[in-house]
């Protein structure tokens, strides 16, 4: 669904060019010309955001990755190298740190507003499905990265997931034990979860075209969750939601800025400055912030292979939604009942959040039963039944009537 391309170079090298690799009228046709819906909001700046983002961790990463060691003895002390000794090693690794818990912040409000948006409904299922995968490259992604300082944490988040898979009964332990290169974490463990983090990102790169491309074909969901009717429902891309994405982008930047130049240890664990030592297990095993809902969920159900089953089902639960939503109306706007649902969802996901960083004992295990319940609760009994029992709002006529009123 890429706009008509008026694309027509001036240059005589670019017009012998363009016929023979249509580059310029494929841009043309996808970023300028491109038709978006006139009620775009900058709720819908997150996609630019995460691409951007994407950029800064692999441009970072691959610098960092010609410095660093993948061994044992050798990994930490690289890290404090780069610090301490190469020329904007600090910045370039405090970018590349805090670009991560960036990249996942966008990532979470760009899920949560294409739930709220309906942008999952048909015809954007495959749509939806490759942005969870994308989500689930960038967590094992993340992982990985995050194992790689060595630290007393990083060793021990390692030994603690790859642990998870034991669970699986028959194949577990053989899993483990591919996973770490032997019978405990050290250097096969090490040299294979850096070879992975070099190689993901670009393999999500490569989903990211995928998705803009299905992006493309089924076109932009917006606020009305209604399908364009007429050329007054859409505008070109190019200027409209370039300058409303940019504007965000570059206050998103800011807040990027302040976390890297002011407080760039603030998203840390003091425990991943201390070399990591077999032989000694921290108080307390937590893994970073973007994790820590399905690190409650996991901890939340006494039974190791149950607990296993809810971390992976809460993730790809998410893979069904387009199915498991009935309803036929997309947007939250005319969904009273749903609307009300989804911001105990996004409390009870907050909340897990929360009780991730607290001890599993007491009031913080009933607590994230409680919220464990209603996350899969959400998906497998509300959703289905709001299809069903739930009275919508009136539908307006066309997006133009949703941003000028009736007389549009």
């Amino acid at each position: 669904m890429s706009g008509h391309s008026t694309y027509s170079p001036q240059n005589k090298f670019l017009q012998w060019f363009e016929k023979r690799l249509p580059i310029g009228g494929l841009i043309h046709s996808s970023f300028i010309a491109y038709p978006t819906p006139r009620n775009l909001n900058y709720w819908w700046a997150f996609g630019g955001i995460l691409s951007f983002m994407l950029g800064v961790q692999i441009i970072t990463g691959v610098i960092l990755a010609m410095h660093y060691i993948p061994n044992v003895d050798l990994a930490f002390r690289s890290v404090e190298t780069i610090m301490r000794d190469v020329n904007y090693g600090w910045l370039l690794r405090y970018l590349h740190a805090n670009g991560a818990s960036m990249f996942f912040l966008a990532v979470y409000i760009h899920m949560f507003r294409g739930m709220y948006y309906g942008s999952y409904k048909e015809p954007r299922e495959v749509l939806w499905i490759l942005g969870v995968i994308l989500y689930l490259l960038m967590m094992a992604t993340g992982f990985m990265g995050y194992v790689l300082v060595w630290g007393q944490m990083s060793f021990w988040a390692a030994t603690v997931i790859t642990n998870l898979f034991s669970a699986i009964p028959g194949v577990g332990d053989t899993i483990v034990t591919w996973l770490w290169g032997g019978y405990a974490v050290g250097n096969p463990t090490l040299n294979r979860f850096y070879s992975l983090h070099y190689l993901l990102p670009f393999v999500i790169a490569g989903v990211v075209v995928l998705h803009v491309w299905a992006l493309h074909v089924s076109g932009q969901n917006n606020p009305s969750g209604i399908e364009p009717k007429s050329d007054r429902d859409t505008v070109p891309f190019t200027p409209y939601a370039t300058i409303k994405d940019g504007f965000l982008m570059v206050c998103f930047c800011i807040l990027f800025a302040w976390f890297v130049f002011y407080i760039p240890n603030y998203l840390g664990d003091a425990a991943n400055y201390i070399p990591a030592n077999p032989a000694v297990t921290p108080a307390e095993i937590v893994p970073e912030w973007y994790y820590l809902p399905f690190y409650a969920i996991l901890r939340s159900i006494p039974n190791k292979l149950l607990g296993v089953c809810a971390l992976f089902g809460s993730i790809g639960i998410l893979a069904f939604l387009p199915w498991l939503d009935t309803s036929k109306v997309r947007s939250a706007h005319y969904r009273p009942l749903y609307r009300q649902f989804f911001w105990l969802f996004v409390i009870a996901g907050v909340g897990l959040g929360w009780l991730g960083t607290k001890p599993p004992e007491g009031i913080y295990v009933i607590l994230a039963r409680v919220f464990t319940f209603y996350y899969f609760a959400f998906f497998l009994i509300v959703l289905p039944l709001l299809g069903i029992f739930e009275k919508t709002k009136p539908l307006p006529n066309s997006i133009s009537e949703s941003v000028l009123g009736a007389k549009a």
